[in-house]
C-alpha cells in the first residue's frame, strides 16, 4: 500500500545546494507508521517515491512535530521543474 499527498517543497538552509524536503501530512505519516510497524534505530522508513514522472528510492525520516519528512534530491527537482515553495503531489510506497 502507498499514499499520495500534496505538500510544499522546502529547503533546509539558505545555501545553494541545500537539502530539500516535503513534510508529510500527519495522517499520512501515521498511516505509513501503522503499515510498516515499529522501525529499528530512529524510525526511518525506506520508500519508493514519485513526483510527476520521476520515481526514486529514499527514506522518510521522523520529524520533531510527529510527522515525517521526505528528501527530494536535486535530480528530481530539476527533472520536474520544482523549487522551494512549490506545492508538490507526491506518492510514497514503503519498500523492504
Amino acid at each position: 500500500m502507498g499514499a499520495s499527498f500534496t505538500a510544499d517543497l522546502w529547503a533546509h538552509g539558505e545555501e545553494p545546494g541545500s537539502w530539500h524536503f516535503v513534510t508529510l501530512p500527519a495522517d499520512v505519516a501515521e498511516e505509513i507508521r501503522e503499515e510498516v510497524g515499529p522501525r529499528p534505530g530512529f524510525g526511518s522508513v525506506r520508500v519508493s517515491a514519485r513526483l510527476g514522472e520521476t520515481r526514486w528510492e529514499t527514506s522518510l525520516f521522523p520529524e520533531a512535530g510527529g510527522s515525517m519528512v521526505l528528501p527530494v534530491k536535486k535530480a528530481v527537482r530539476v527533472a520536474e521543474g520544482v523549487e522551494a515553495g512549490d506545492a508538490c503531489t507526491i506518492e510514497v510506497t514503503p519498500v523492504e
